[in-house]
């Protein structure tokens, strides 16, 4: 049984005009810094209940994490037997009542299905030791409707009753998805966005600002993690009806954001902002440090679907237009979202592709736990969030118990001992491109231009950092196919001239071919197979 939680959370140590002073020093000290580590990184996300379970009670633990570090970063650069990722999300690791944790009971303590707090310090350590990152969920909009605050807050007369949003009658009003927002919690309504059982903290009250600023406090000085991501920052803070990206929310995040900054100025703070480029943009301006991109994710899969590069343009061009360089973290799919595998109706060689396309864009990927086998998954959520897959056998190699969640029942293959020797396999693929991406600069930091290559299934890009220049070509066609031309869409074309082209990726000869007035191609032109991609480091000679 779970011990409840100090009812206001631990004491504050700073007060809050302290904070304010804090909030507005930090806040230009931020601005100054260049510190971004996680331009190089590339993240995995990783949902510890389901990871590796280590005391066989069927539950995946922080322990467990530790035991297998070694397939994500082995902490050493020479070896590529390893995955290569250099920074870890794990997924909400406060005590909750709810198997996802998305409804935090306790903001300052790790739940007992994943250990302690000395466990994660210990996980800290291993994965600093390795060159690895560590970012924690931080859910800020809403807590569990069991969290001791929510408790209180349900007497009329409770000082806790102002730390949510309670109502004497029912409001007559819908959520932005035209659901019920307002629930009846015995002495009055209360809202609560996302579900009954977690109602909204109301941040127009300044105790709640002041005691989440000490949660941040918490975990970036106490316990030393790397940042956090931010769980539904959109809806922090309602207008009436308008309950997303409101002047208000903006305005809390910049205090937030100064705030968090004066405790660990190199700290992480990624959003999650399921919007279009242009309302996530905002949020760039001393509010976070990067957003995840939805609308380029959906455009990758759906272009590798239907072997069309057009979605996937019109998005790139979207989102380099929109963000300050490099401000964003693209992936393929997450914990909400049908596993990439299935999205591709089971075809490796398309989420191969799909793969490629990720490592080779600017900003920081994210990888999802289990992409790199091939894991599949689709709603209710539980079955985008089973139990990973590291062995042939009945468990999957998870636990020596029962586990929590039923495994997928088409992983045969799709598990890292299968595949870890396979040079073809999916595992391989991400393996050697993360490896490749960590070991290019100009294609962790480098400016992408788009590119057009003549051929409506190859999808072309440079991407430059005015040392190196590097030649990105996609096939995303059943088909081989052959690019004709190479022109800029923002116009600035290569020189004129013949150039020598290398594969970095390996795949394909030294080849020569010239590039005319126009952008076309004349010579020994690279021919790409079916789903092939390549990274042609041009040279002019």
């Amino acid at each position: 049984m779970k011990s409840a939680p100090a009812l206001a959370g631990r004491p504050l140590r700073l007060p809050v005009l302290l904070l304010i002073v804090l909030a507005t020093v930090s806040g230009i000290a931020a601005a100054a810094s260049e510190t971004a580590w996680w331009e190089d990184a590339v993240f995995y996300e990783v949902f510890v209940r389901s990871f590796y379970d280590s005391d066989g009670d069927g539950i995946g633990d922080l322990n467990g994490l530790i035991e297998r570090l070694d397939h994500l970063n082995d902490g050493d650069p020479s070896t590529t037997t390893d995955l290569g990722v250099t920074g870890l999300w794990l997924m909400p690791i406060a005590e909750s009542p709810s198997y996802h944790g998305y409804d935090v009971e306790d903001y300052y303590s790790v739940d007992p299905d994943y250990g302690t707090i000395d466990d994660l310090r210990r996980l800290l350590d291993a994965a600093h030791a390795r060159g690895m990152h560590v970012i924690v969920d931080l859910v800020l909009n809403h807590t569990s409707s069991e969290h001791p605050w929510f408790v209180a807050s349900r007497g009329r007369a409770s000082a806790f009753r102002e730390w949510y949003l309670w109502s004497t009658t029912l409001p007559q009003m819908l959520g932005p998805w035209g659901q019920q927002v307002w629930h009846f919690g015995g002495t009055g309504y209360y809202y609560g966005l996302f579900w009954s059982e977690m109602p909204d903290l109301d941040y127009r009250n300044p105790d709640v600002s002041v005691q989440m600023f000490d949660v941040v406090r918490f975990w970036l000085d106490e316990v030393g993690v790397d940042g956090f991501r931010l769980d539904a920052v959109r809806h922090l803070i309602e207008n009436g009806e308008d309950q997303e990206n409101t002047p208000a929310t903006h305005f809390w995040l910049k205090a937030f954001y100064a705030v968090a900054k004066g405790w660990r100025p190199d700290g992480l703070l990624l959003g999650e902002v399921w919007d279009t480029p242009s309302a996530i943009a905002p949020y760039l301006d001393r509010e976070l440090d990067l957003c995840f991109e939805f609308s380029l994710a959906d455009a990758v899969l759906s272009g590798v679907r239907n072997g069309r590069t057009a979605t996937i343009v019109d998005a790139l061009s979207e989102v380099l237009t929109t963000y300050p360089d490099g401000r964003y973290a693209p992936f393929l799919s997450n914990h909400d979202q049908a596993r990439v595998m299935t999205q591709l109706q089971n075809d490796e060689a398309k989420a191969k592709l799909a793969a490629a396309i990720l490592m080779t864009l600017p900003g920081t990927p994210f990888v999802y736990y289990g992409e790199e086998i091939g894991m599949t998954g689709d709603k209710p959520d539980e079955r985008i969030r089973t139990p990973m897959q590291w062995h042939e056998d009945a468990v999957a190699g998870f636990t020596t118990g029962t586990p929590w969640e039923p495994l997928a029942s088409d992983r045969e293959g799709r598990s890292v001992s299968a595949q870890t020797d396979d040079p073809d396999s999916l595992f391989s693929t991400y393996r050697r491109l993360i490896h490749f991406r960590n070991a290019s600069a100009v294609l962790r930091t480098g400016d992408l231009i788009v590119t057009s290559s003549g051929h409506l299934s190859i999808l072309s890009y440079l991407r430059t950092d005015g040392a190196t220049t590097v030649w990105v070509l996609h096939n995303l066609s059943s088909f081989a196919a052959r690019p004709s031309a190479l022109n800029a869409s923002n116009g600035a074309d290569l020189p004129p001239g013949t150039y020598e082209a290398v594969d970095r990726l390996g795949a394909l000869p030294v080849s020569r071919f010239r590039i005319g007035e126009d952008g076309r191609l004349e010579g020994n032109i690279p021919s790409l197979a079916p789903r092939q991609s390549v990274v042609l480091e041009l040279r002019a000679i």
